[in-house]
């Protein structure tokens, strides 16, 4: 990847961040950690990956992506926002009653959300029903799923995976956000999911393992991941939970809380001076 791209991409994802603090701040409740993590990926699949075009977001030959951990519906909203679905002051309303962005995904009030979600463990199956569709209608769309490391203990979870397997769904591309973390503390002590790799593969999929803060390493896996016939993808993004905000990171207390004034100025201060950082790069 070219430097003047890369530097894009890394000020959309600040920017992307900047806008998840000023949602669960102005909600005072919602999600920043996985939010946070996901940031890298939500950036790289909305203004690099996908074939998406916000002034039409119902074509139906674009891209669809499924946020199956609805929770961290922050990143996504923060995302279309700077994509340019919404306004980036809509925000400010995270999580309000009768507000368009509510605390999980609902794809019948909010431009760019294909997927209503928020029950752990079912987007992974609306995915792939979306992708089987496309393969029946013979279109070209491929489908994006994000799963989170801690979700992925749900069963039916590798349900939609063998099934996944079975139809041979190679325009399906997971992304696990393996950040280590969930609610009820690190993922290896509560569910103890791995090898993640090798229940993938054994469920016929092509797997792949990368930085999921590093642009270069996530443009090589969804390059390769749109080569790969015959069998769905999935992309295991090593993470942290709470990434670039000091206070934040690897904390599992930030897994669904929000900063108060005080700690809103601190993680803004964070993310202002690595926005400044890049911008004089």
């Amino acid at each position: 990847m070219e430097n003047a791209e890369k530097k894009s991409l890394k000020i959309t994802a600040c920017k992307i961040r900047m806008g998840i603090i000023e949602g669960v701040f102005n909600a005072k409740s919602g999600h920043p950690g996985g939010s946070l993590s996901a940031a890298d990926i939500y950036t790289y699949l909305y203004f690099k990956e996908m074939n998406i075009d916000p002034k039409n977001p119902k074509d139906e030959n674009r891209d669809r992506f499924v946020l199956s951990k609805g929770h961290t519906c922050p990143g996504l909203y923060s995302a279309l926002a700077q994509r340019g679905y919404f306004s980036p002051e809509e925000l400010k309303s995270l999580r309000h009653i009768g507000a368009m962005l509510q605390g999980h995904p609902d794809m019948k009030g909010t431009p760019g959300v294909d997927m209503s979600s928020g029950s752990l463990g079912q987007g992974i199956s609306a995915a792939c029903g979306i992708a089987l569709a496309g393969k029946l209608d013979k279109k070209d769309y491929r489908v994006y799923c994000l799963l989170g490391d801690g979700e992925i203990e749900e069963g039916q979870v590798w349900e939609a995976s063998m099934f996944a397997g079975h139809h041979h769904l190679d325009n399906l591309c997971l992304i696990v956000d393996s950040n280590g973390l969930q609610i009820d503390g690190p993922v290896e002590e509560v569910g103890g999911v791995e090898p993640i790799d090798k229940k993938f593969e054994a469920f016929g999929f092509d797997v792949q393992k990368i930085n999921g803060h590093d642009f270069d390493e996530i443009e090589a896996a969804f390059n390769h991941a749109k080569t790969v016939k015959g069998k769905p993808s999935v992309i295991i993004a090593k993470t942290i939970k709470g990434k670039d905000v000091s206070f934040m990171e690897n904390q599992v207390g930030w897994h669904g809380a929000a900063p108060n004034a005080e700690q809103y100025e601190v993680a803004m201060a964070d993310l202002n001076k690595i926005l400044s950082g890049l911008e004089a790069e």
